[in-house]
């Protein structure tokens, strides 16, 4: 499962230098051009990492920043990005929070080696499959609509992972059944995975960004639609 990394930069000349170098280490990679446009992003992708440059136009990396961790379930890790070079800057930036903190100029190398330093820390609960909005952690068994926490019943949580596994692929009522029933602990129905997906379809479907996620196809099963 790739990390993903959202870079928020205004600088195209660096925001794409750092791109290239995330991309070529094997990151899969969103980015922003000013704090407006990155809370959108963040909602819509829910990265492991972001690297934060602090002098943005419209919506301050600072007042991005402060944004980010009012979000109830935020656990995002942030490396700062600023031309700010006092040792006091240093100290602000990483006393708020931050997981490290960059001047400019910098080396590409060394923020590399920032991020997978960091991630080697958190990558263990950030283990995400992020689907439009939607966000599915199986090691902290918790789901996200655009940064919301969803309650599910175990049934739906394992429905969904399952759905979020293998978007786009028709799967039968038999092949859902044993997932959600993998040792026949039950005699279930064809009727009863229709009624888990309905509760689970009330739950995911419900912003209007995103209203159908699962779609029936008739005679065959569902589908999870990931939009590629």
């Amino acid at each position: 499962m790739k990390q993903t990394i959202m870079v928020v930069e205004d600088d195209k000349m660096i925001r794409e230098l750092i791109l290239i170098y995330l991309k070529k280490n094997g990151y899969e990679v969103v980015e922003a051009s000013d704090g407006e446009e990155a809370k959108t992003v963040y909602l819509e992708h829910q990265p492991c990492l972001i690297i934060l440059d602090l002098m943005l136009p419209k919506v301050s990396g600072e007042e991005f920043y402060e944004w980010l961790r009012e979000q109830e379930q935020n656990s995002v890790s942030v490396i700062m990005l600023s031309a700010k070079a006092r040792i006091d800057d240093r100290i602000s930036g990483l006393n708020q929070g931050a997981d490290a903190y960059m001047t400019k100029p910098f080396d590409p190398k060394e923020l590399i080696a920032q991020v997978e330093a960091v991630l080697r820390r958190t990558g263990l609960f950030c283990q995400k499959i992020v689907v439009e909005g939607l966000c599915i952690m199986p090691k902290k068994g918790e789901v996200l609509l655009y940064g919301a926490r969803i309650k599910l019943t175990k049934y739906e949580f394992s429905l969904l992972h399952y759905f979020m596994q293998n978007p786009n692929i028709v799967l039968s009522r038999e092949q859902l059944m044993l997932q959600i029933y993998p040792y026949g602990e039950h005699t279930v129905m064809e009727r009863t995975i229709d009624a888990h997906i309905k509760k689970l379809r009330e739950k995911v479907e419900n912003h209007p960004s995103k209203p159908e996620r699962i779609q029936t196809v008739r005679g065959m099963g569902y589908k999870f639609v990931a939009n590629k």
